[in-house]
């Protein structure tokens, strides 16, 4: 008869949270794994066992869902000792025709226990070790092993496994409510996207196109989004394009040239915030890291942000470059980010590094910054309803 093969998905601070919060963020994450995994799915006492339909695809699946912090494909039998070593004898055999288990190498075998049984967690393993012995003569090792086994009892079950494969942990999508992400084609914003997923938030994306300063071409941003997408199983992740070229011009041509880069990621946030209001979001996301360019420099954070209101998150504000790339390329953006573009033309030369608040806010007026904002938000639209699937 086939044997049961559940996966157990582990996570991690969702468990130190209230009774009813951990309840709630419990649901959330088994709803979140049920939009990409077919498959039933129980929970017991800590833990989540999924049935899947398709193992491989689950565990791809799994890599990428916020709030699994680790996971492990089993095979199930009943406590009973008999049974638990026929399974392991049927595990190790299996194991050694894949090659990934060898009798020269040393093993341990490690039990947890959940329930009240007549064996303790040590006796379990010790049963278990010996027989492994048995049937491959394999030296054991408890402090240093070349392969490990790991026994589950939970009550009248037994899970045997052997990887425990990491997630991406932090909490589940949708749990802590909605932000406006600005996301560029560069390495960071879509970096700084992920980690605020990571803890849990639901995005919409606004991304600027700057034609004719740029190329005007939208595949990068389409590209990070689609990728972005990948880590946000059981979230709705939304798209926004506006057109600030002419803004853009618009501070060239009245104000200052120095002055370009503040404008324009003052008007940003701006219009961040206006998006922010429509789609009941409670935060503005981007990605800057204390002095890495010039719109970054303490006193410029300082004057881009005054015209907001609405909270302004920076999750790598203390990252270097270096930091912030091993994410991306870790997360599948940066091959995306490093796409060869045109840049952005309208960045002078020598750009304010120490801009001036009452500088700043004189100029926004002088260039009658509130009625171009409101004409760039005019340009609002939806891009991820235009993708295929």
């Amino acid at each position: 008869m086939e044997k049961n093969k559940p996966i157990i998905i582990r996570y991690g601070e969702i468990g130190v949270k209230s009774p009813k919060v951990r309840k709630r963020f419990e649901r959330k994450l088994i709803s979140n794994i049920k939009s990409v995994v077919d498959g039933k799915i129980v929970l017991n006492q800590g833990r989540i066992f999924l049935f899947p339909e398709d193992p491989e695809s689950a565990v791809e699946s799994l890599k990428k869902i916020c709030g699994v912090v680790s996971f492990s494909p089993t095979v199930e039998t009943v406590t009973d000792h008999d049974a638990i070593r026929k399974t392991v004898e049927e595990y190790i055999k299996d194991l050694i025709d894949k090659n990934e288990f060898s009798p020269e190498n040393s093993f341990a075998v490690k039990c947890r226990r959940v329930g009240t049984h007549e064996f303790s967690s040590r006796e379990m393993a010790g049963f278990c070790g010996s027989v492994i012995v048995e049937l491959t003569g394999a030296p054991v090792n408890l402090s240093n092993p070349d392969f490990k086994l790991n026994i589950e009892v939970r009550d009248e079950r037994t899970y045997i496994f052997h990887e425990k494969i990491q997630g991406i942990g932090g909490l589940p999508l949708g749990t802590q409510g909605r932000m406006v992400s600005l996301v560029s084609g560069g390495i960071d914003s879509p970096v700084a996207s992920f980690l605020m997923m990571k803890r849990g938030c639901d995005l919409t994306i606004l991304n600027f196109n700057n034609c004719p300063y740029t190329s005007g071409s939208n595949e990068k941003i389409i590209k990070i989004y689609k990728k972005l997408k990948e880590y946000a199983a059981g979230s709705d992740l939304r798209l926004y394009q506006v057109n600030y070229g002419g803004f853009l011009q618009k501070c060239e041509e009245e104000a200052p040239s120095r002055m370009t880069c503040v404008l324009c990621k003052s008007g940003m946030y701006q219009i961040a915030e206006k998006l922010a209001e429509r789609e009941k979001a409670f935060a503005i996301i981007e990605g800057s890291s204390v002095g890495q360019v010039a719109s970054q420099t303490l006193p410029n954070i300082l004057a881009t942000r005054h015209s907001t209101s609405m909270p302004i998150l920076s999750p790598l504000i203390g990252l270097d470059k270096l930091e912030i790339s091993e994410i991306g390329k870790k997360i599948g953006t940066y091959d995306i980010s490093i796409l060869p573009d045109s840049g952005c033309s309208a960045a002078p030369k020598h750009p304010e590094t120490n801009a001036v608040l009452e500088t700043v806010l004189e100029t926004q007026e002088k260039i009658c910054m509130d009625t171009e904002l409101e004409e760039v938000f005019s340009t609002l639209k939806r891009l991820d309803l235009e993708l295929d699937d």
